[in-house]
């Protein structure tokens, strides 16, 4: 059945190809979203590059002496209108909502309700309050979710398999317990997963693998008796990461969880000792998302290095403890962090201008992941040259950007579609090693 769905702001401005997801449905477009669209046109943010495709598409779609305001035909067989609000609802009068832009969207998803009762009308938002409000009205409201992930069954890179004694004996003494889909057909093995063999009798021995499908089996992890830069695994999860993150034939390494698991950590250590001790690659390569925990403090004076220090501070950190760890453990002085920066083989830089660079024979990390659109993550991934190493780090319920949430991030969206790619892996870390402290409060608060 053909039906109306009306489109708010938010929805366009998350994915601007929205008006052409619905098929051969009717797309109505209040113009009151046109005007709040166009407050971000002048941005350079991700906000303001999908407000000017919006607009764009909008145009093209007028040529042709198409006029938006009676229908322009989509390549589906939908139809696209531009409505004008005539009068506001009479339900919307009174104290109802403050809200200007809310009431003219309302009152358009109403008048069409009204005229049009043998057509569904659905109000599509990822404003939860519009959508509440929608609802009280009798509209049915949905949010948008074409690039949602199901959170609640997110892919943690880690299985349990049972096994008999002597075959974990074998796996040890071997390096390789055979393991194929068809033999498990009960779980989801995917490439690079991590295994945990366990003895189905004697609980305490246990053995460590990832499951490679070429190989039509499980092999061991790679020894790590001195660590990495002073770093060594606490826990299993960790113990499967710095695996994923060592395979320098993983191209894409997804590493989740709450904060303090050593996510960032075990990912800088990595590309410290790649980029530095082994000359694997040419630079590393540290990027994040600029978003402000709180109220914003405004501008910040200097040049460009004195305007990131605050954002990139954890990142200043985490590389002082490892080069403080490193030093600890080794006879000879390692460089300063400073040293590494005036030689290039560091770089820390915001996400705003990594678009349109090419970074070949980098080991690039982006922190805090979990705050870029699926569109971001598309856009940083792609700048990948040959040879280059892409880990994104993050935690999909701490999220600090207001267009998305654990479920429609960017993160969660890479984890989901490269998990049956062979040159990727991923991990979600859940235990806190930062402190004690630090694991209660992620646990309680």
């Amino acid at each position: 059945m053909i039906k109306n769905f009306v489109l708010d702001a938010t929805v366009l401005l998350y994915d601007p190809n929205a008006m052409f997801n619905f098929k051969d449905n009717n797309i109505i477009i209040p113009i009151t979203v046109i005007e709040e669209i166009d407050k971000f046109k002048r941005e350079i943010t991700e906000l303001g590059r999908n407000a000017r495709t919006v607009s764009r598409y909008l145009d093209n779609l007028r040529e042709n002496q198409h006029k938006l305001s009676d229908g322009v035909p989509l390549n589906d067989g939908g139809m696209l209108r531009v409505d004008i609000i005539r009068q506001l609802s009479p339900k919307l009068l009174g104290d109802f909502d403050n809200n200007p832009n809310d009431k003219k969207i309302l009152s358009v998803a109403l008048e069409l309700q009204e005229q049009h009762t043998h057509v569904p009308v659905v109000l599509v938002s990822k404003n939860t309050n519009l959508r509440i409000k929608a609802d009280a009205l009798g509209l049915v409201a949905e949010d948008y979710e074409r690039d949602k992930i199901d959170i609640n069954e997110f892919y943690t890179g880690v299985v349990t398999i049972e096994a008999d004694d002597e075959e974990i004996k074998n796996f040890r003494y071997k390096g390789f317990y055979p393991l194929t889909q068809e033999a498990a057909p009960h779980m989801a093995l995917y490439s690079h997963i991590g295994v945990i063999l366990k003895s189905r009798n004697n609980p305490d021995l246990t053995t460590l693998g990832r499951y490679i499908p070429a190989r039509g089996g499980v092999v061991p992890l790679k020894p790590l008796a001195d660590g990495i830069w002073g770093i060594k695994p606490r826990n299993i999860e960790q113990s499967f990461a710095l695996d994923l993150l060592l395979d320098e034939d993983i191209k894409l390494v997804t590493l989740t969880g709450i904060s303090g698991t050593g996510k960032t950590l075990l990912a800088l250590a990595v590309g410290l000792s790649k980029t530095t001790d082994e000359g694997k690659y040419q630079r590393l390569l540290v990027a994040r998302p600029v978003f402000p925990l709180g109220r914003d403090i405004g501008y910040l004076p200097g040049d460009i290095e004195q305007k990131l220090s605050p954002w990139m501070q954890p990142i200043f950190d985490n590389v002082q403890l490892l080069l403080g760890s490193s030093q600890d453990k080794s006879k000879q002085k390692k460089r300063s962090f400073s040293d590494l920066m005036k030689l290039g083989m560091i770089e820390i830089e915001p996400l705003t201008y990594i678009r349109g660079r090419s970074l070949p024979n980098q080991y690039l990390i982006v922190d805090e992941a979990q705050n870029l659109s699926p569109h971001e993550i598309k856009t940083i991934i792609t700048r990948a040259g040959e040879g280059t190493k892409v880990v994104l780090t993050g935690d999909p319920y701490q999220i600090d950007n207001p267009y998305l949430d654990s479920s429609s991030n960017g993160l969660s969206y890479v984890v989901e579609r490269f998990k049956t790619v062979d040159i990727a892996g991923h991990v979600h870390l859940t235990k806190g090693e930062r402190s004690s402290l630090a694991e209660l409060a992620a646990s309680i608060l």
